[in-house]
Order: structure tokens, then C-alpha cells, then sequence
């Protein structure tokens, strides 16, 4: 032991109690802001040149949830298809298949856009992964 300014004695090593608990604190932190990222949730797969919907099987204004592929699927307007994690970016759960233009995660309450997958309503701050895609035939296809 070794005597600190203060007169109190401090471990030869360097780091006392205070010391010791803020580093605690700060890898608690850390290890907290990590888990709600939800960026690393779930790697998705390699979907190009995939079919992962078919157009008939999302609505305008709406869309559907491929669970095997972690995907929303979009239709913000007649003819425009929109794809998207379905991943939420707070905590990782799965979003559930939007309605009038609102992708909603039950969790938490978090929405996002259906037609950029952009969080409009917290807790979560950051978008949807999006991917791009265009339709062949009658199916939606990553571009």
C-alpha cells in the first residue's frame, strides 16, 4: 500500500476503489449502449437476386414480413416497392408488417416510415437496414 495526498492508502498497483468503479461504470455503459444499437442484431443473409416477396402479397400503404429472411416488404405507393430490415434498430426485436405507411415494432413502440425506413418515433433513433430491389414479373427481387 502506498499513501495517497490525502493521506488514505492507495494499492501499490496504481487504482483504488474510485478508480476501480469507474472503470466498472464506464465498460457498463459501454456494454449498455452496444445491446441497444440492434446494428449487429442479426447478420442478414445474402439476398441479391433473390425473390422475397410477391407483389400481390403487399398492399399499398402496407407490406408484409418474410420471418425467414429478416424483410419488410413495402408498397408506400401504387408500384413502389420498398425493402427493409425487419430488424428493429433499438433492441432487436422483429417489426411487424406496416400499416398505413407505418412499420411498428410492439416492443418498444418504435415506428419508422414505410417508404424510408426512417425512425419517426422513439425509442429507437436510428433507420432500418434498407435494401434495394425491383420487380420481375410478379415477384420483388433484391437489386
Amino acid at each position: 500500500m502506498t499513501v495517497t495526498e490525502r493521506g488514505g492508502a492507495m494499492p501499490a498497483h496504481g487504482f483504488g476503489r474510485r478508480e476501480m468503479l469507474g472503470a466498472a461504470g464506464v465498460a457498463a455503459c459501454g456494454l449498455a449502449l452496444a445491446g441497444c444499437s440492434g446494428q449487429d442484431a442479426k447478420a442478414q443473409p445474402n439476398l441479391k437476386g433473390k425473390v422475397i416477396a410477391k407483389t400481390a402479397d403487399v398492399p399499398v400503404g402496407g407490406g408484409t414480413v418474410v420471418e425467414d429472411l429478416q424483410v419488410v416488404v413495402t408498397q408506400p405507393t401504387k408500384g413502389v416497392y420498398m425493402a427493409f430490415s425487419s430488424v428493429c434498430t433499438h433492441k432487436g426485436c422483429t417489426v411487424s408488417a406496416p400499416k398505413d405507411n407505418v412499420i411498428r415494432c410492439a416492443c418498444h413502440g418504435s415506428e419508422f416510415a414505410a417508404d424510408s425506413g426512417k425512425a419517426t418515433k422513439g425509442p429507437a433513433g436510428a433507420p432500418l437496414a434498407s435494401f434495394k430491389v425491383r420487380v420481375e414479373g410478379d415477384g420483388i427481387v433484391v437489386a
